[in-house]
């Protein structure tokens, strides 16, 4: 095993105090995969803060931070096919596949930049009157979700007409940015930044029904439905692991997985958990985790 797998398979998963894992919960580490060159591998784009593919077009969009746009690129090229302004720091970005736009968070200009895919030109822009945070488009009702995190609120904006039509107040938010809505438990879980809290968030009641701690800084989260498992990734290098059943979530775990490992994906068929580093030691690389056995549904 080599040396950054015994540290991360030893101290680095060392329980947080704030949280007590399960008894049958295990994280193991199943290998750093080496990404090369620098935190962005393709020449043209600075600063890139939010990647999402769309596969039924081939094309991957990235917001840029360090030129203000949305760049599309092509999934078997990976060329560069269509640049867009996306506003003064264009950040998380959300497919509404029905009338096929992209809808992407302007966190600095207070709005929600919004992309026709078919033509990659910028067709609106929603204010929403505070710094926003995470967008995530929601199947059940066909809607955008958006935090909008100096008001501690979530916005809910129509598709078919770019209107905000519901400001949903979320009890105990401080800096609420990050998104993850689960349709099939109808449930949105957010995550403040400010407080380093995990908040519930009951889609049809539209009321906050659980508050959690979690690492400094909480930014993007991630669902296995398979295991129930939510991961909720760190700028302080911790994730945090809930058991997310149809009527409770509970807390099993939270551990140190790298420097600033705030990004994390799951693979609901392996159930394994990724997260790009960006500087290990001077390397760009993609760390894998697994739930180790005594992990069940």
């Amino acid at each position: 095993m080599a040396p950054a797998r015994l540290a991360l398979a030893g101290s680095g998963l060392m329980l947080s105090a704030a949280l007590a894992a399960g008894p049958t919960f295990r994280l193991q580490p199943v290998s750093d995969v080496p990404l090369g060159g620098t935190t962005t591998r393709i020449d043209g784009i600075s600063k890139v803060h939010g990647v999402l593919a769309i596969p039924e077009l081939a094309r991957v969009y990235a917001s840029a931070t360090g030129s203000n746009e949305v760049v599309a690129i092509d999934e078997g090229t990976f060329k560069i096919t269509a640049r867009i302004a996306g506003g003064t720091y264009p950040d998380g970005m959300a497919y509404a596949p029905e009338v096929h736009k992209l809808y992407v968070s302007d966190e600095h200009g207070a709005s929600e930049t919004v992309i026709d895919v078919r033509t990659n030109q910028r067709v609106a822009t929603i204010p929403l009157g505070g710094e926003v945070g995470n967008s995530q488009y929601d199947p059940g009702t066909k809607h955008v979700f958006a935090n909008v995190q100096t008001r501690g609120q979530l916005v809910e904006i129509d598709p078919a007409t770019d209107r905000v039509v519901a400001h949903i107040d979320l009890a105990g938010a401080d800096g609420n940015h990050g998104l993850l809505i689960e349709p099939g438990q109808r449930r949105a879980f957010i995550a403040c930044e400010d407080s380093h809290k995990l908040l519930v968030l009951d889609l049809e009641t539209r009321k906050v029904t659980a508050s959690f701690n979690v690492g400094e800084g909480p930014d993007v989260l991630a669902y296995d439905p398979g295991l129930r498992l939510l991961y909720v990734a760190a700028e302080s290098g911790i994730v945090s692991v809930f058991k997310a059943e149809s009527r409770q979530v509970s807390p099993v775990g939270g551990m140190q997985i790298g420097p600033n490992a705030h990004v994390v994906a799951v693979d609901p068929d392996s159930h394994q958990s990724f997260f790009p580093l960006k500087n290990l030691g001077g390397r760009t690389v993609l760390r894998i985790m697994s739930p180790g056995t005594g992990t069940s549904p």
